[in-house]
């Protein structure tokens, strides 16, 4: 009887860059941060498998959901301890970044509207933006320090 294993498929790394259209340095410095171990051949070439590739996807979904890489570190090992902390405030700051996105959207379909051609002189429009006026507002401030940005 003949065997019916099929040889598991691999990709090299200039196949798995492509595949995903990123750059081969960036899956070599995901491997640096430990995010990535693929097999090595006897020359030392790197050689992913399925499992790899699957890897590849979480980081590049969590990339674009805003993690840092330590954060994505911690949701790719299953023994690292603060695992729930983790995932909990990055929660915590795409419920924040949402809400942001929705005040922004509200602000520019009232621009959009209004018939005040300097929108910083609708008295209605200043409504969108009383929350920088009074001071209360945490989601800007980030932005507005030196250097700042809404992913630090």
């Amino acid at each position: 009887m003949k065997s019916t294993t099929r040889p598991v498929p691999t990709w090299s790394i200039g196949e798995l860059a492509a595949r995903y259209s990123l750059a081969t340095h960036v899956l070599r410095h995901w491997e640096d941060q430990g995010l990535l171990t693929p097999e090595r051949d006897s020359a030392g070439r790197r050689w992913y498998r399925g499992d790899d590739v699957v890897r590849v996807a979480v980081i590049m979904r969590s990339k674009a959901a805003g993690m840092s890489l330590h954060q994505i570190r911690l949701l790719l090992d299953a023994s690292a301890e603060g695992r729930r902390e983790v995932l909990e405030a990055h929660l915590a700051d795409l419920d924040s970044r949402m809400a942001e996105m929705a005040r922004s959207r509200d602000m520019t379909v009232h621009a959009l509207d209004c018939r005040a051609h300097d929108i910083a002189t609708c008295p209605n429009f200043r409504t969108h933006v009383a929350d920088v006026l009074d001071g209360t507002t945490r989601t800007l401030d980030r932005l507005l320090a030196p250097g700042g940005s809404p992913r630090d």
